[in-house]
Protein backbone atom coordinates (compact mmCIF):
# COMPACT_ATOMS: atom_id res chain seq x y z
CA UNK A 1 0.00 0.00 0.00
CA UNK A 2 2.91 2.07 0.21
CA UNK A 3 2.76 2.91 -3.69
CA UNK A 4 -0.99 4.40 -2.58
CA UNK A 5 0.29 6.17 -0.02
CA UNK A 6 3.46 7.69 -2.10
CA UNK A 7 1.06 9.16 -5.20
CA UNK A 8 -1.33 10.91 -2.17
CA UNK A 9 1.94 12.29 -0.77
CA UNK A 10 3.81 13.62 -3.77
CA UNK A 11 0.51 15.05 -5.34
CA UNK A 12 0.44 17.16 -1.82
CA UNK A 13 3.89 18.20 -2.59
CA UNK A 14 3.45 18.65 -5.95
CA UNK A 15 0.81 21.33 -5.45
CA UNK A 16 2.54 23.09 -2.21
CA UNK A 17 6.10 23.28 -4.66
CA UNK A 18 4.16 24.37 -7.87
CA UNK A 19 0.84 25.44 -7.48
CA UNK A 20 0.99 27.25 -3.78
CA UNK A 21 3.37 30.29 -4.34
CA UNK A 22 1.92 33.68 -5.16
CA UNK A 23 -1.40 32.28 -5.80
CA UNK A 24 -4.22 34.48 -4.82
CA UNK A 25 -8.13 33.44 -4.47
CA UNK A 26 -9.73 33.46 -7.14
CA UNK A 27 -13.43 35.14 -7.90
CA UNK A 28 -15.14 31.96 -6.64
CA UNK A 29 -13.09 31.49 -3.85
CA UNK A 30 -13.16 34.81 -2.46
CA UNK A 31 -16.70 34.33 -2.15
CA UNK A 32 -17.00 30.55 -0.66
CA UNK A 33 -13.86 31.92 1.88
CA UNK A 34 -16.09 35.05 2.31
CA UNK A 35 -18.83 32.94 3.85
CA UNK A 36 -16.64 31.67 6.73
CA UNK A 37 -14.17 34.60 7.35
CA UNK A 38 -14.59 36.57 10.33
CA UNK A 39 -12.28 39.49 8.72
CA UNK A 40 -13.96 39.16 5.45
CA UNK A 41 -17.27 40.79 4.78
CA UNK A 42 -19.73 38.03 3.37
CA UNK A 43 -20.07 38.17 -0.49
CA UNK A 44 -23.25 37.27 -1.64
CA UNK A 45 -24.11 34.26 -2.83
CA UNK A 46 -25.89 33.41 -5.90
CA UNK A 47 -27.95 30.51 -6.62
CA UNK A 48 -26.19 28.05 -8.29
CA UNK A 49 -24.18 28.00 -5.26
CA UNK A 50 -23.56 25.19 -2.53
CA UNK A 51 -21.62 25.75 0.95
CA UNK A 52 -20.27 23.03 0.94
CA UNK A 53 -16.52 24.48 0.23
CA UNK A 54 -17.38 26.88 2.67
CA UNK A 55 -17.76 24.74 5.24
CA UNK A 56 -14.57 22.66 4.14
CA UNK A 57 -12.42 25.34 4.87
CA UNK A 58 -14.73 26.70 7.87
CA UNK A 59 -12.17 24.99 10.34
CA UNK A 60 -9.11 26.88 9.08
CA UNK A 61 -10.33 29.72 8.10
CA UNK A 62 -12.12 30.94 11.34
CA UNK A 63 -9.02 31.15 13.02
CA UNK A 64 -6.90 32.65 10.08
CA UNK A 65 -7.31 34.94 6.79
CA UNK A 66 -4.19 33.73 5.73
CA UNK A 67 -4.12 32.73 2.18
CA UNK A 68 -1.14 30.82 1.88
CA UNK A 69 -2.28 28.55 4.85
CA UNK A 70 -5.62 27.67 3.32
CA UNK A 71 -3.62 26.71 0.44
CA UNK A 72 -1.63 23.93 2.27
CA UNK A 73 -4.27 23.04 4.22
CA UNK A 74 -6.23 22.26 1.01
CA UNK A 75 -3.47 20.58 -0.67
CA UNK A 76 -2.52 18.02 2.18
CA UNK A 77 -6.79 17.57 2.67
CA UNK A 78 -6.83 16.80 -1.34
CA UNK A 79 -3.58 13.98 -1.02
CA UNK A 80 -5.76 12.90 1.76
CA UNK A 81 -9.11 12.36 0.21
CA UNK A 82 -7.09 10.89 -2.89
CA UNK A 83 -5.59 8.41 -0.87
CA UNK A 84 -8.71 7.41 0.86
CA UNK A 85 -10.74 7.33 -2.64
CA UNK A 86 -8.40 4.88 -4.05
CA UNK A 87 -8.12 2.62 -0.89
CA UNK A 88 -11.51 2.16 -0.86
CA UNK A 89 -10.96 0.48 -4.14
CA UNK A 90 -8.04 -1.74 -3.31
CA UNK A 91 -10.05 -4.66 -2.70
CA UNK A 92 -11.55 -4.17 -5.88
CA UNK A 93 -8.36 -3.64 -8.24
CA UNK A 94 -4.73 -4.28 -7.74
CA UNK A 95 -3.01 -1.97 -6.41
CA UNK A 96 -0.90 -0.86 -9.20
CA UNK A 97 -3.63 -0.19 -11.34
CA UNK A 98 -4.76 1.73 -8.35
CA UNK A 99 -1.59 3.53 -8.31
CA UNK A 100 -1.37 4.08 -12.07
CA UNK A 101 -4.78 5.58 -11.92
CA UNK A 102 -4.11 8.03 -9.12
CA UNK A 103 -0.88 8.88 -10.92
CA UNK A 104 -2.39 9.83 -13.55
CA UNK A 105 -5.19 11.76 -12.56
CA UNK A 106 -2.83 13.36 -10.22
CA UNK A 107 -0.65 14.62 -13.12
CA UNK A 108 -3.38 16.51 -14.63
CA UNK A 109 -2.69 19.92 -14.48
CA UNK A 110 -6.72 20.77 -13.72
CA UNK A 111 -6.39 17.96 -10.68
CA UNK A 112 -3.05 20.05 -9.66
CA UNK A 113 -5.05 23.71 -9.97
CA UNK A 114 -7.57 22.67 -8.29
CA UNK A 115 -6.26 20.46 -5.31
CA UNK A 116 -5.23 23.86 -3.11
CA UNK A 117 -8.09 25.77 -4.50
CA UNK A 118 -11.63 26.59 -2.65
CA UNK A 119 -13.50 24.88 -5.62
CA UNK A 120 -15.83 22.24 -5.13
CA UNK A 121 -15.04 20.19 -8.32
CA UNK A 122 -12.39 18.15 -7.10
CA UNK A 123 -14.10 17.21 -3.92
CA UNK A 124 -16.89 15.77 -6.32
CA UNK A 125 -14.17 13.98 -8.20
CA UNK A 126 -13.00 11.84 -5.08
CA UNK A 127 -16.49 11.63 -3.62
CA UNK A 128 -17.81 10.35 -7.41
CA UNK A 129 -14.33 8.07 -6.90
CA UNK A 130 -14.95 6.64 -3.86
CA UNK A 131 -19.20 6.14 -4.46
CA UNK A 132 -18.69 4.02 -6.96
CA UNK A 133 -15.96 2.15 -5.37
CA UNK A 134 -18.11 1.36 -2.25
CA UNK A 135 -20.94 0.82 -4.33
CA UNK A 136 -19.49 -2.18 -6.14
CA UNK A 137 -18.24 -3.38 -2.44
CA UNK A 138 -21.46 -3.58 -1.26
CA UNK A 139 -22.50 -5.02 -4.59
CA UNK A 140 -20.82 -7.77 -4.31
CA UNK A 141 -20.29 -8.39 -0.97
CA UNK A 142 -23.76 -7.91 0.98
CA UNK A 143 -21.94 -7.90 4.48
CA UNK A 144 -19.41 -5.63 3.98
CA UNK A 145 -21.59 -2.73 6.07
CA UNK A 146 -18.27 -0.67 6.05
CA UNK A 147 -18.66 0.13 2.23
CA UNK A 148 -22.76 0.58 2.23
CA UNK A 149 -21.71 3.80 5.01
CA UNK A 150 -18.95 4.79 3.06
CA UNK A 151 -21.49 4.87 0.19
CA UNK A 152 -24.22 6.89 1.72
CA UNK A 153 -20.87 9.26 3.23
CA UNK A 154 -19.38 10.06 -0.06
CA UNK A 155 -22.80 10.52 -1.95
CA UNK A 156 -23.80 13.18 0.57
CA UNK A 157 -19.71 14.96 0.15
CA UNK A 158 -21.17 15.21 -3.45
CA UNK A 159 -24.60 16.65 -2.89
CA UNK A 160 -23.41 19.04 -0.58
CA UNK A 161 -20.45 20.57 -2.90
CA UNK A 162 -22.69 20.49 -5.95
CA UNK A 163 -26.05 19.41 -5.75
CA UNK A 164 -26.63 18.84 -9.29
CA UNK A 165 -23.54 16.47 -10.00
CA UNK A 166 -24.90 14.43 -6.81
CA UNK A 167 -28.33 13.65 -8.82
CA UNK A 168 -26.58 12.24 -11.98
CA UNK A 169 -23.98 10.20 -9.93
CA UNK A 170 -27.34 8.93 -8.02
CA UNK A 171 -28.71 8.22 -11.79
CA UNK A 172 -25.45 6.17 -12.66
CA UNK A 173 -25.33 3.95 -9.65
CA UNK A 174 -29.10 3.39 -9.26
CA UNK A 175 -29.05 2.48 -13.47
CA UNK A 176 -26.24 0.40 -13.07
CA UNK A 177 -28.24 -1.59 -10.10
CA UNK A 178 -31.16 -2.00 -11.70
CA UNK A 179 -29.70 -3.38 -14.93
CA UNK A 180 -27.39 -5.85 -12.93
CA UNK A 181 -29.83 -8.08 -11.03
CA UNK A 182 -27.40 -9.21 -8.89
CA UNK A 183 -27.11 -5.73 -7.58
CA UNK A 184 -30.79 -5.10 -6.94
CA UNK A 185 -30.39 -4.40 -2.83
CA UNK A 186 -32.66 -1.74 -1.66
CA UNK A 187 -30.45 -1.09 0.77
CA UNK A 188 -28.15 0.77 -2.25
CA UNK A 189 -31.04 2.73 -3.73
CA UNK A 190 -31.74 3.71 0.33
CA UNK A 191 -27.70 4.77 0.75
CA UNK A 192 -27.82 6.78 -2.60
CA UNK A 193 -31.27 8.55 -1.63
CA UNK A 194 -30.23 9.00 1.82
CA UNK A 195 -27.30 10.76 0.71
CA UNK A 196 -28.41 12.87 -1.53
CA UNK A 197 -31.33 14.12 0.55
CA UNK A 198 -29.10 14.28 3.16
CA UNK A 199 -26.17 16.65 1.71
CA UNK A 200 -28.54 18.80 -0.79
CA UNK A 201 -30.61 19.09 2.48
CA UNK A 202 -28.78 22.72 3.23
CA UNK A 203 -29.22 23.88 -0.39
CA UNK A 204 -32.80 23.17 -0.19
CA UNK A 205 -33.23 24.53 3.11
CA UNK A 206 -31.76 27.70 1.95
CA UNK A 207 -33.74 27.58 -1.22
CA UNK A 208 -36.80 28.40 0.63
CA UNK A 209 -34.92 30.96 3.05
CA UNK A 210 -33.27 33.11 0.82
CA UNK A 211 -34.20 32.85 -2.63
CA UNK A 212 -38.39 32.19 -2.79
CA UNK A 213 -38.74 28.83 -3.22
CA UNK A 214 -36.94 25.56 -4.52
CA UNK A 215 -38.42 26.03 -7.96
CA UNK A 216 -36.73 30.08 -7.74
CA UNK A 217 -33.95 29.03 -6.90
CA UNK A 218 -33.58 26.41 -9.99
CA UNK A 219 -34.28 28.79 -11.93
CA UNK A 220 -32.88 31.22 -11.19
CA UNK A 221 -29.70 29.28 -10.99
CA UNK A 222 -30.81 27.65 -14.65
CA UNK A 223 -30.53 31.29 -15.95
CA UNK A 224 -27.13 32.08 -14.04
CA UNK A 225 -25.87 29.21 -15.91
CA UNK A 226 -27.47 29.75 -19.66
CA UNK A 227 -30.23 27.68 -19.18
CA UNK A 228 -30.17 23.69 -19.42
CA UNK A 229 -30.63 22.15 -23.03
CA UNK A 230 -29.14 20.34 -25.60
CA UNK A 231 -26.37 22.21 -26.60
CA UNK A 232 -23.18 20.00 -27.95
CA UNK A 233 -19.70 21.80 -25.95
CA UNK A 234 -16.86 18.93 -26.60
CA UNK A 235 -15.09 21.66 -28.90
CA UNK A 236 -15.57 23.89 -25.85
CA UNK A 237 -14.12 22.07 -23.54
CA UNK A 238 -11.38 20.85 -26.07
CA UNK A 239 -10.06 24.60 -26.16
CA UNK A 240 -10.50 25.52 -22.69
CA UNK A 241 -7.85 22.67 -21.96
CA UNK A 242 -5.56 25.08 -23.55
CA UNK A 243 -5.97 26.58 -19.59
CA UNK A 244 -8.82 28.85 -20.30
CA UNK A 245 -10.49 28.89 -16.63
CA UNK A 246 -13.91 29.61 -17.92
CA UNK A 247 -14.79 29.73 -21.35
CA UNK A 248 -17.76 31.45 -21.94
CA UNK A 249 -18.37 32.69 -24.48
CA UNK A 250 -16.05 29.89 -25.53
CA UNK A 251 -14.59 32.20 -28.95
CA UNK A 252 -10.74 31.79 -28.26
CA UNK A 253 -8.83 30.07 -31.52
CA UNK A 254 -7.19 26.38 -30.53
CA UNK A 255 -3.54 27.33 -30.88
CA UNK A 256 -1.93 24.61 -29.36
CA UNK A 257 -3.77 21.41 -30.04
CA UNK A 258 -1.12 19.33 -28.09
CA UNK A 259 -2.95 20.00 -24.78
CA UNK A 260 -5.97 18.15 -26.13
CA UNK A 261 -3.97 15.04 -27.39
CA UNK A 262 -4.94 13.05 -23.94
CA UNK A 263 -8.40 13.82 -23.91
CA UNK A 264 -8.65 12.54 -27.28
CA UNK A 265 -6.66 9.57 -26.17
CA UNK A 266 -8.91 8.97 -23.21
CA UNK A 267 -11.65 7.21 -24.84
CA UNK A 268 -9.66 4.97 -26.52
CA UNK A 269 -6.96 4.05 -23.52
CA UNK A 270 -10.60 3.36 -21.18
CA UNK A 271 -11.50 0.90 -24.38
CA UNK A 272 -8.46 -0.67 -24.09
CA UNK A 273 -8.07 -0.04 -20.36
CA UNK A 274 -12.19 -2.60 -20.42
CA UNK A 275 -10.35 -5.21 -22.40
CA UNK A 276 -7.56 -5.68 -19.83
CA UNK A 277 -10.03 -5.76 -16.84
CA UNK A 278 -12.33 -8.37 -18.43
CA UNK A 279 -9.41 -10.36 -19.49
CA UNK A 280 -8.32 -10.36 -15.95
CA UNK A 281 -11.65 -10.91 -14.99
CA UNK A 282 -12.73 -7.59 -13.67
CA UNK A 283 -15.52 -6.65 -15.87
CA UNK A 284 -17.38 -5.29 -13.28
CA UNK A 285 -15.12 -2.43 -12.48
CA UNK A 286 -13.85 -0.93 -15.20
CA UNK A 287 -17.14 -1.00 -16.77
CA UNK A 288 -19.23 0.64 -13.65
CA UNK A 289 -16.14 2.93 -13.07
CA UNK A 290 -16.39 3.81 -17.73
CA UNK A 291 -20.18 4.19 -17.86
CA UNK A 292 -20.23 6.37 -13.84
CA UNK A 293 -17.54 9.08 -15.32
CA UNK A 294 -19.60 9.23 -18.94
CA UNK A 295 -22.84 9.92 -17.00
CA UNK A 296 -21.53 12.50 -15.03
CA UNK A 297 -19.47 14.07 -18.16
CA UNK A 298 -23.13 14.34 -19.87
CA UNK A 299 -24.45 17.98 -18.70
CA UNK A 300 -21.55 19.49 -19.16
CA UNK A 301 -20.73 18.15 -22.62
CA UNK A 302 -24.29 18.35 -24.15
CA UNK A 303 -26.31 20.48 -21.73
CA UNK A 304 -24.82 23.29 -21.01
CA UNK A 305 -23.76 26.12 -23.66
CA UNK A 306 -19.64 26.70 -21.76
CA UNK A 307 -16.85 25.15 -20.46
CA UNK A 308 -14.17 24.90 -18.05
CA UNK A 309 -12.20 21.79 -17.60
CA UNK A 310 -12.98 21.96 -13.53
CA UNK A 311 -16.41 20.77 -14.41
CA UNK A 312 -15.36 17.12 -15.43
CA UNK A 313 -12.63 16.06 -12.37
CA UNK A 314 -15.70 13.52 -11.63
CA UNK A 315 -15.23 12.29 -14.89
CA UNK A 316 -11.36 12.12 -14.99
CA UNK A 317 -11.23 10.60 -11.62
CA UNK A 318 -13.34 7.48 -12.51
CA UNK A 319 -11.29 7.15 -16.11
CA UNK A 320 -8.28 7.11 -13.85
CA UNK A 321 -9.14 3.82 -13.22
CA UNK A 322 -9.49 1.72 -16.47
CA UNK A 323 -6.73 3.93 -18.16
CA UNK A 324 -4.59 2.27 -14.70
CA UNK A 325 -5.43 -1.14 -15.90
CA UNK A 326 -4.18 0.08 -19.43
CA UNK A 327 -0.89 1.15 -18.41
CA UNK A 328 -0.35 -1.28 -16.00
CA UNK A 329 -0.97 -3.85 -19.14
CA UNK A 330 1.42 -1.91 -21.31
CA UNK A 331 4.21 -2.30 -18.66
CA UNK A 332 3.54 -5.68 -17.55
CA UNK A 333 5.96 -8.02 -18.95
CA UNK A 334 5.05 -11.42 -21.16
CA UNK A 335 4.69 -14.79 -20.26
CA UNK A 336 8.53 -15.44 -20.76
CA UNK A 337 9.40 -12.38 -18.48
CA UNK A 338 11.14 -10.78 -21.74
CA UNK A 339 9.55 -7.84 -23.47
CA UNK A 340 11.33 -5.84 -26.28
CA UNK A 341 12.90 -2.71 -25.37
CA UNK A 342 11.01 -0.38 -27.73
CA UNK A 343 8.16 -1.56 -25.74
CA UNK A 344 9.46 -0.43 -22.65
CA UNK A 345 11.11 2.70 -24.12
CA UNK A 346 7.39 4.00 -25.87
CA UNK A 347 5.48 3.78 -23.01
CA UNK A 348 7.69 5.45 -21.40
CA UNK A 349 8.14 8.10 -23.61
CA UNK A 350 4.55 8.88 -24.00
CA UNK A 351 3.98 8.72 -20.41
CA UNK A 352 6.74 11.57 -20.38
CA UNK A 353 5.25 13.66 -22.84
CA UNK A 354 2.12 13.71 -21.45
CA UNK A 355 3.24 14.87 -18.04
CA UNK A 356 5.27 17.36 -19.72
CA UNK A 357 2.26 19.16 -21.49
CA UNK A 358 0.49 19.14 -18.29
CA UNK A 359 3.30 21.13 -16.72
CA UNK A 360 3.41 23.61 -19.48
CA UNK A 361 -0.52 24.06 -19.16
CA UNK A 362 -0.16 24.63 -15.56
CA UNK A 363 2.76 27.03 -15.56
CA UNK A 364 0.86 29.41 -17.99
CA UNK A 365 -2.64 29.27 -15.37
CA UNK A 366 -0.51 30.01 -12.45
CA UNK A 367 1.38 33.10 -14.54
CA UNK A 368 -2.36 34.40 -15.33
CA UNK A 369 -3.37 33.44 -11.83
CA UNK A 370 -0.62 35.59 -10.58
CA UNK A 371 -0.76 38.64 -13.10
CA UNK A 372 -4.63 38.66 -11.70
CA UNK A 373 -3.41 38.86 -8.11
CA UNK A 374 -1.54 41.74 -8.95
CA UNK A 375 -3.60 42.97 -10.40
CA UNK A 376 -6.64 43.16 -7.96
CA UNK A 377 -4.24 44.20 -5.06
CA UNK A 378 -3.14 47.12 -7.35
CA UNK A 379 -7.23 47.97 -7.47
CA UNK A 380 -7.22 47.15 -3.57
CA UNK A 381 -4.47 49.58 -3.68
CA UNK A 382 -5.53 52.86 -5.34
CA UNK A 383 -9.02 52.70 -3.50
CA UNK A 384 -7.36 52.91 -0.17
CA UNK A 385 -4.96 55.65 -1.88
CA UNK A 386 -8.08 57.59 -2.47
CA UNK A 387 -9.50 57.04 1.33
CA UNK A 388 -11.56 54.11 1.04
CA UNK A 389 -11.32 52.56 4.67
CA UNK A 390 -13.52 49.60 6.17
CA UNK A 391 -16.35 48.54 6.57
CA UNK A 392 -16.96 49.91 2.85
CA UNK A 393 -18.91 48.22 -0.49
CA UNK A 394 -17.68 47.96 -3.61
CA UNK A 395 -19.57 48.19 -6.88
CA UNK A 396 -19.37 47.87 -10.65
CA UNK A 397 -17.21 45.34 -13.24
CA UNK A 398 -14.96 42.97 -11.09
CA UNK A 399 -16.38 44.17 -7.82
CA UNK A 400 -16.59 40.61 -6.33
CA UNK A 401 -12.66 40.17 -6.32
CA UNK A 402 -11.69 43.37 -6.04
CA UNK A 403 -13.72 43.58 -2.85
CA UNK A 404 -12.23 40.64 -1.45
CA UNK A 405 -8.91 41.77 -2.01
CA UNK A 406 -9.99 45.54 -0.42
CA UNK A 407 -11.35 44.27 2.78
CA UNK A 408 -15.13 45.42 1.84
CA UNK A 409 -18.51 43.74 0.56
CA UNK A 410 -19.40 43.49 -2.66
CA UNK A 411 -23.38 45.01 -3.94
CA UNK A 412 -24.23 44.35 -7.26
CA UNK A 413 -27.36 45.80 -8.95
CA UNK A 414 -27.12 43.88 -12.58
CA UNK A 415 -25.91 40.37 -13.56
CA UNK A 416 -25.03 37.42 -11.98
CA UNK A 417 -24.67 38.87 -8.29
CA UNK A 418 -27.18 41.30 -8.11
CA UNK A 419 -27.60 41.69 -4.68
CA UNK A 420 -29.34 45.55 -4.70
CA UNK A 421 -31.72 47.86 -6.90
CA UNK A 422 -29.98 50.75 -8.49
CA UNK A 423 -31.83 52.72 -6.55
CA UNK A 424 -30.35 50.88 -3.23
CA UNK A 425 -27.12 51.93 -4.52
CA UNK A 426 -27.85 55.17 -5.18
CA UNK A 427 -29.23 55.59 -1.48
CA UNK A 428 -26.01 54.29 0.00
CA UNK A 429 -24.32 56.87 -1.98
CA UNK A 430 -26.31 59.69 -0.89
CA UNK A 431 -25.59 58.95 2.81
CA UNK A 432 -21.68 58.73 2.03
CA UNK A 433 -21.67 55.27 2.80
CA UNK A 434 -17.51 54.21 2.13
CA UNK A 435 -17.78 52.88 -1.28
CA UNK A 436 -16.13 52.43 -4.13
CA UNK A 437 -17.59 52.19 -7.67
CA UNK A 438 -15.43 50.56 -10.72
CA UNK A 439 -16.06 51.74 -14.32
CA UNK A 440 -14.19 50.07 -17.92
CA UNK A 441 -13.97 50.25 -21.21
CA UNK A 442 -13.82 54.12 -20.35
CA UNK A 443 -17.80 54.12 -19.51
CA UNK A 444 -18.95 56.96 -16.76
CA UNK A 445 -20.14 56.01 -13.23
CA UNK A 446 -23.61 56.63 -11.99
CA UNK A 447 -24.68 60.06 -11.91
CA UNK A 448 -24.20 60.21 -8.32
CA UNK A 449 -20.85 58.90 -8.36
CA UNK A 450 -19.82 61.21 -11.42
CA UNK A 451 -17.63 64.25 -9.07
CA UNK A 452 -15.95 61.48 -6.73
CA UNK A 453 -12.08 61.06 -6.47
CA UNK A 454 -11.05 58.91 -9.25
CA UNK A 455 -8.20 57.12 -10.87
CA UNK A 456 -7.14 54.72 -13.35
CA UNK A 457 -5.89 51.46 -12.98
CA UNK A 458 -2.80 50.99 -14.61
CA UNK A 459 -2.59 47.13 -14.30
CA UNK A 460 -6.32 46.84 -15.75
CA UNK A 461 -6.24 48.77 -19.01
CA UNK A 462 -9.51 50.71 -19.29
CA UNK A 463 -10.67 50.53 -15.75
CA UNK A 464 -11.19 53.14 -13.36
CA UNK A 465 -12.17 53.74 -9.52
CA UNK A 466 -14.35 56.41 -8.07
CA UNK A 467 -14.37 56.53 -4.22
CA UNK A 468 -16.80 58.44 -2.27
CA UNK A 469 -15.29 61.69 -1.12
CA UNK A 470 -13.10 61.68 2.40
CA UNK A 471 -13.65 57.85 2.31
CA UNK A 472 -17.49 58.43 3.14
CA UNK A 473 -16.20 59.58 6.94
CA UNK A 474 -18.43 62.69 6.21
CA UNK A 475 -21.23 60.10 6.77
CA UNK A 476 -21.07 61.03 10.49
CA UNK A 477 -21.11 64.53 10.33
Amino acid sequence: MLHLGAVAALYTLAQILLVLPGAGLGWDESVYVSQVDAEDPVAYFSAPRARGVSYLVAPLVSFTSSTTLLRVFLAVLSGAALLAALWIWRRLLPVPVLAWGGALFAGLWVSLYYGPQAMPNLWCAFGSLAAAGCFLRFARRESDRRALAGLGISVCVVAVMRPPDAAWLVLALAAAALVVRAWRRPALFAALAGGAVLGAAPWIVEAYTAYGGLLTRLHRASEIQGGMGWNIAIGDHVRALQGRMLCRPCDMAWEEPQTAVWWFALPLLAGAGITAAVRAGRRDTAVLATVTAVVLAVPYLFLMGYAAPRFLLPSYALLALPVGECVRRALTQGPNGRRPLLLILLPALLLGSHFGVQYQVLGAVLERNHNMTAKLTEAADTMHRLGLRRPCTVTGPLAVPMSHYAGCSSRQSNGHDMSITADGLRRLALRHEPMAVTTRNHRPPPSWARDWPSAPLRELPGYRIYVTPDGGRGASR
